[in-house]
């Protein structure tokens, strides 16, 4: 009874940030999405999310987030791969992960500067014979930055997967004559996918609402819903409309994290 009652005490710091700093800012957003510009109850901004405009920015939203989901991955799982097989593993995760100790206007900025008319990718295109080209507020130039900033949250548990595999399973597919791909479909993935799915949350979920990027890398080209609310609650000033967008954005976080969460089976 005593462990029990200190577990309670000591889950009472956590149930406060819980509720102070998760559920009161989440009913304050649904509060404020019942109210139109003007101040007035109303259920108006729910109306005109489902219009074309917001629906469109919800796909667009998903795209650029599905784009920066897939080219993460397909860098990330190669590069978790070859670090379990280096000698300084460790050495060269903490390398991997360091840049995203850096702040992320510092690094936004620093990418205003290297794909700028004068800076280092179009001083590069010059001596290879390309030539200047508008790189900068570009989609590439979005999608190359966002997956620069989130591949080391796709690395990370996918690398730590690996790191667990057991090296007798793939000894006993080389064994029974499977092929390396054979052994990487059939053995390595499937055994790591629960890292593939925590990196893509990692991922997905806050591209969603990037807005940072969105104005200083694709120059407003790009316009998500985190763009969306930025504008509504700083320069629109409508705090109703930009707190709808906020509470469908948190559906479909909680809906993508049911639908990648980790589900243990019955014996």
């Amino acid at each position: 009874m005593q462990n029990k009652a200190s577990r309670n005490i000591y889950l009472i710091p956590y149930a406060l940030w819980i509720l102070l700093f998760v559920i009161a800012p989440i009913l304050l957003v649904l509060y404020y999405s019942f109210f139109d510009i003007e101040g007035n109850f109303s259920i108006s901004n729910y109306q005109k999310f489902f219009t074309p405009v917001y629906l469109k920015m919800t796909l667009s939203s998903f795209w650029y987030s599905f784009l920066i989901t897939a080219f993460s991955l397909l860098i990330a799982y190669p590069a978790a791969y070859l670090l379990t097989k280096t000698k300084h593993k460790q050495l060269w995760l903490l390398l991997i992960i360091l840049p995203s100790w850096i702040n992320l206007l510092l690094k936004a900025y620093a990418f205003l500067g290297i794909f700028g008319t004068y800076g280092a990718a179009n001083s590069f295109l010059k001596i290879i014979g390309i030539g200047s080209k508008q790189i900068l507020f570009t989609d590439f130039s979005f999608i190359f930055v966002s997956v620069y900033i989130f591949i080391p949250f796709m690395i990370l548990p996918i690398f730590n997967t690996l790191d667990k595999l057991n090296p007798t399973l793939l000894d006993a597919a080389n064994d029974l004559g499977a092929s390396s791909w054979t052994t990487f479909r059939r053995v390595i993935f499937p055994l790591t996918i629960e890292g593939v799915k925590s990196g893509c949350q990692a991922v997905f979920i806050p591209s969603l609402s990037l807005f940072m990027l969105t104005r200083l890398i694709a120059g407003n080209r790009v316009i998500t819903l985190g763009t969306a609310i930025e504008q509504h609650f700083l320069v629109t000033q409508d705090w109703g409309m930009g707190s709808t967008i906020a509470v469908f954005l948190i559906i479909i976080m909680f809906a993508i994290m049911a639908l990648t969460g980790n589900r243990k089976r019955g014996v």
